[in-house]
């Protein structure tokens, strides 16, 4: 297993105490791609390359995907976020090494403390061609706990960060690229609300999508989950009662796909697979996938 040495699972540190607890969360993650059987798939929580070949062995029609997996640097968790994926990427995977300043300049997250520095931990930046056109692919896991000030304030600047990735990609291709952003981005999108309407504190959502930040207007990014009915727009339990038994208060949309008007247009269909239940000893995961088929 190839982690950072802080991580420890399986093991008492992890929800999966043993190897062979491990091996069953695999598979209850395979049974959940060989029904979705998507082209590309983003994975926001994976420890290295040699998980990303468990699941894709243990799926139906596994061998057919690529496993790509650009190293982070969290070495909190020893996460990463690897891709899976049919469709070989037009470019090697890579990173943006860039740190920034927070509080953002006008940043309503209501952080108090002494200024600092952040950058996106966890992430991969790599290249597509989608309908003939150049698309920039970037997979995010950004810092958790939508509501804490601290937090707010460190993940306006990550995606400040990205931010500057993408408007760099659509003024280098003269408004020819598209661009799709993707993962576990841990904010509520206060245009697009989720099944409990959760409101955030930040400008993440606003900042990714070019409605703020330092390249505010330059592009603009729409969410896939404006072709599905609020009711269901939830992919995160959080267990707020810890009582081990899910709610339907206790679910979020914090996973979010955001891709160029042209894209948007593109979508047939988009919907998060509640395909399972949420409670505590689960083997499945503590999200739902959010699925884009495009026509």
């Amino acid at each position: 297993m190839d982690y950072y040495a802080p991580m420890d699972c399986p093991g008492s540190g992890c929800p999966w105490k043993n190897e062979t607890e491990a091996n069953t969360h695999i598979q209850y993650l395979a049974k959940v791609v060989s029904t979705l059987n998507p082209d590309i798939m983003n994975i926001c929580e994976v420890e290295g390359c040699d998980e990303l070949d468990l699941l894709r062995y243990q799926t139906m029609n596994g061998t057919e995907y690529q496993k790509y997996l650009k190293q982070g640097t969290d070495t909190a968790t020893g996460q990463n976020v690897g891709l899976m994926t049919k469709w070989s990427p037009i470019a090697n995977l890579s990173r943006t090494e860039e740190r920034m300043a927070y509080p953002l300049e006008g940043s309503e997250c209501g952080y108090t403390g002494a200024p600092g520095t952040a950058g996106v931990s966890k992430h991969y930046i790599t290249e597509y061609v989608f309908y003939g056109r150049p698309t920039l692919f970037i997979g995010l896991h950004l810092l958790a706990y939508p509501e804490d000030a601290t937090r707010c304030a460190e993940r306006e600047v990550q995606a400040q960060i990205i931010q500057n990735v993408v408007a760099s990609y659509i003024e280098t291709n003269k408004g020819e690229g598209e661009v799709i952003v993707l993962g576990d981005l841990n904010d509520f999108d206060g245009r697009v609300l989720d099944a409990n309407r959760n409101v955030p504190t930040s400008r993440v959502l606003d900042i990714l999508k070019g409605l703020d930040g330092a390249h505010k207007g330059e592009y603009e990014l729409r969410s896939a989950a404006e072709k599905i009915s609020e009711v269901e727009r939830f992919s995160d339990w959080w267990d707020e009662n810890e009582d081990c038994v899910s709610t339907g208060n206790e679910f979020s949309m914090i996973d979010h796909v955001l891709v160029t008007p042209f894209l948007f247009e593109k979508i047939e269909k988009a919907f998060f697979y509640h395909g399972y239940d949420e409670f505590c000893g689960k083997y499945n995961s503590d999200h739902y996938p959010l699925v884009i088929d495009f026509l």
